[in-house]
């Protein structure tokens, strides 16, 4: 396995170092993804960029957190689930959500369930999602623009995902209570 560099602020590339000083600035510390990611400046800027496009989407804190959550599930990423599971008491998302994505159980509405089914859909399929799985998305009472803006969320968790799968990213001290595994 390729061993791959942690940076901090100091030891970064010159074209990530005010990126990571925005990363240290926002969450007091420079998470590890955003230090391994900083080795590609582009990859760096674009994550932060996706995040705050993610961020200012029609979807609630909730309806978020189940995207991230079900790509970071799904992709089997060791890293951004204990970090999401954070992310998301920080916004105040009830654990009875959290624990349903991280234990792939039953989400609390039927709604958040119709948002899980739709995102597993776009990564299974690769975007190639059936008209019927569209309609129920639809029905459930979301729209084509919720479409797009779940796409949005799954390109942003690509990114991290592949990230950490590549440079197993050790988890950041703050989420290490939350650590995970899938379940067999």
């Amino acid at each position: 396995m390729t061993d791959f560099t942690i940076h901090t602020i100091e030891s970064a590339p010159e074209e990530s170092k005010a990126g990571l000083e925005a990363s240290f600035k926002a969450n007091g510390r420079v998470p590890g993804l955003h230090g391994v990611m900083a080795e590609a400046p582009g990859l760096l800027a674009t994550y932060h960029f996706a995040h705050a496009q993610f961020m200012a989407t029609s979807l609630n804190d909730e309806e978020k957190t189940v995207v991230w959550q079900t790509v970071n599930v799904e992709q089997n990423c060791h890293y951004c689930v204990p970090a999401h599971t954070g992310i998301a008491k920080m916004m105040k998302v009830d654990d009875a959500i959290t624990e349903a994505l991280r234990n792939e159980t039953p989400l609390p509405t039927a709604k958040l369930e119709a948002l899980r089914d739709f995102t597993l859909n776009v990564v299974r399929n690769r975007g190639f999602v059936d008209e019927a799985a569209t309609q129920a998305f639809l029905d459930a009472g979301y729209t084509q623009r919720q479409i797009l803006e779940v796409i949005l969320g799954v390109a942003q968790k690509v990114m991290s995902n592949y990230t950490n799968h590549f440079a197993q990213t050790p988890i950041d001290q703050v989420f290490q209570k939350f650590a995970w595994q899938k379940a067999e």
